[in-house]
């Protein structure tokens, strides 16, 4: 199955926005080619995960190897990347492209560019891929190719003067994607006789095999039995599986230059598997590592721990698993007075935080508590250092700080002209400020800069549904700036909650303290003594809501008699309740944590 030439060898990747028919197209090509037979086929075949399927969104990338006779009778090997659209998963995207050297860039025919179709093209400029435009969706009544291809120029600036119409759900004009693959796209370079060296592209934990390796060749073969050696942690594997997915996992003898498969070697350890780490020979080891991926820096912090402290140890090795097939994902222990231990994770958004806790619980079978998502500050100190702030509860005394500084995004946001007036108003209460404006046909494209601690909580939400559902939207890190940050805590009974204090802006301090403290009166159920909930900015309060108490008829038992004997139980009533609010801890029950977590501020 290696005999192909190199030049007879294609890697691309698919890009678009979400919902756009990546992994549609995925199954046409598949189909078309023969990878797998009619009984086998299914839809979205390359979206594995129960997750992806459930969602109808890709979230890991995944990779297929094709067969394609073409018109000039020549068989060429198709390796195809199908990557994920949601700008949490920016981090796949930008691996597969490493791994690839060309794209297609899908654009829904009725819809047009969307942010995320700009995000991810210059993703793919930056890795210098040549780009095929394809035009999908043309059978709907709603698509205008003219008017989206005189688009992709105006806005991306690539010819479309060949680009290819198809429809990926009916199967229009598949071939002609085949064509444009094979004959506009450039074959990869490598040399067979020189060391190896291949690219980790990804990697994920099997319990039958071990850890299974995603590599791409660059130069030299690769084949069972051989030894290799990772060159960032120098750990010393011999092969034991080579293959390919077709998408089915099939063995081969080896993989030559420009080949992308798969290899095992019973690695037990997963942390000896970096992503973007260079494998070579280890008798004749390359001289240099390959290039590798830039590390993947988390935007969005929060605190998992399990519900059962007794699954602390089997929390920490599905995060090792986990982290080992999703290398934008990091943690570290941490420890809460009213959760235990657990750990501090770092995610690239709130979707990705939600896809996590989603797949520890169905992967792993965990029960978690998530603690409120907060970003990274920088806090400087009266004495001239400055700390990284990833947990509110961390942050040091009012007196000994100078000032902080938060994270801000540039923001990339495309509306039809209708609703962009309510997205600016959106985009203004969240603090942001408008750098550029522009129109292309009746959508407009408006470039903010919005501090990251606004947007994290709702924003996404909120966007969709002032522009009923057509806004699309995509972020790049920007800087830090300084910000009049506050922490909020959260006192219960006089006890601060640690898992629920928050940093916010001053100016948002109050309403953001207010509504929790309403939604905590809510959820907590009530003792048989009043209960204060408490919003405090350092001593000062600023919102409270009560709880009242219980009140037991302790008088039931006194029918008619003296009215003393009745007076006698009531002060005694009254006295029991002053001692429990004294000595009187109030739980709050793990539910009522989970609720007053909730993203958004409703």
């Amino acid at each position: 199955m290696t005999d192909t030439p190199i030049d007879h060898i294609r890697n691309f990747s698919i890009i678009a926005h979400i919902d756009h028919g990546k992994s549609t197209l995925a199954d046409r090509l598949i189909q078309f080619t023969g990878g797998l037979s009619e009984r086998e086929m299914t839809n979205q075949v390359l979206d594995s995960m129960e997750l992806e399927r459930e969602r109808g969104i890709t979230i890991k990338a995944q990779t297929v190897r094709l067969r394609y006779k073409a018109k000039n009778g020549e068989v060429y090997e198709l390796n195809l990347m199908d990557t994920p659209g949601h700008v949490d998963f920016a981090y796949e995207v930008s691996r597969s492209l490493a791994a690839c050297e060309g794209s297609l860039l899908v654009v829904d025919a009725s819809q047009g560019v969307e942010a995320q179709t700009l995000a991810n093209v210059y993703q793919a400029i930056d890795a210098n891929h040549e780009i095929v435009p394809i035009l999908n969706k043309i059978d709907l009544p709603a698509a205008e190719p003219a008017r989206v291809k005189q688009q992709i120029e105006d806005v991306i600036g690539l010819d479309t003067s060949d680009a290819v119409e198809i429809s990926a759900k009916t199967g229009i004009n598949i071939e002609g994607v085949l064509e444009a693959l094979v004959h506009r796209l450039p074959a990869p370079k490598g040399d067979p006789n020189a060391p190896l060296k291949a690219l980790l592209v990804d990697s994920w934990y099997d319990q039958y095999l071990g850890v299974v390796i995603l590599v791409r060749i660059k130069d030299g073969r690769i084949k069972r039995g051989q030894k290799i050696r990772m060159m960032s942690k120098g750990s010393v594997h011999q092969i034991e599986q080579v293959g390919v997915f077709t998408p089915k996992m099939v063995p081969v003898d080896d993989l030559a230059p420009g080949e992308m498969g798969y290899i095992t070697a019973a690695i037990k350890t997963v942390a000896d598997c970096n992503v973007g780490d260079t494998i070579t020979d280890d008798r004749t080891p390359a001289l240099e590592a390959l290039p590798g991926f830039k590390p993947s820096i988390p935007v969005v912090w929060c605190g998992l721990y399990p519900v059962d402290a007794d699954d602390f140890e089997k929390l920490r090795e599905s995060l090792g698993k986990l982290r080992l097939n999703d290398a934008s994902f990091h943690y570290e222990p941490e420890t809460s007075a009213a959760l235990g231990f657990g750990f501090r994770c770092g995610f690239l958004g709130l979707l990705h935080l939600e896809i996590v806790q989603e797949r520890l619980s169905r992967e792993f079978d965990l029960d978690l508590i998530a603690t409120a998502p907060s970003v990274v500050y920088h806090v400087f100190k009266t004495n001239g250092t400055m700390v990284e702030l990833h947990n509110p509860v961390d942050m040091p005394d009012g007196s000994v700080i100078d000032h902080i500084e938060e994270p801000w995004i540039k923001a990339t946001i495309m509306v039809p002209d209708e609703y962009l007036g309510a997205v600016l108003a959106l985009c203004s209460e969240r603090r942001g400020v408008q750098q550029d404006l522009t129109y292309v046909g009746n959508r407009a494209m408006a470039v903010y800069r919005i501090p990251l601690n606004e947007v994290v909580f709702d924003f996404y939400d909120r966007l969709k549904s002032c522009s009923r559902g057509y806004a699309s939207f995509d972020y790049a890190m920007d800087a830090y700036a300084e910000g009049e940050l506050v922490r909020i805590s959260i006192l219960v009974n006089a006890d601060p909650v640690d898992a629920l204090s928050f940093i916010a802006h001053r100016a948002a301090a109050e309403s953001r303290g207010r509504a929790i403290c309403a939604r905590l009166k809510d959820l907590i159920p009530k003792q048989l003594f009043k209960i204060a909930i408490q919003a405090a900015i350092g001593g000062r309060v600023i919102a409270r809501e009560t709880i009242s108490a219980l009140s037991k008829d302790v008088t039931a038992k006194c029918y008619g008699g003296d009215i003393s004997r009745k007076r006698k139980l009531l002060e005694k009533q009254k006295e029991g309740k002053k001692r429990m609010r004294q000595f009187g801890s109030v739980e709050i029950p793990q539910s009522a944590f989970i609720a007053a977590l909730k993203m958004g501020d409703n």
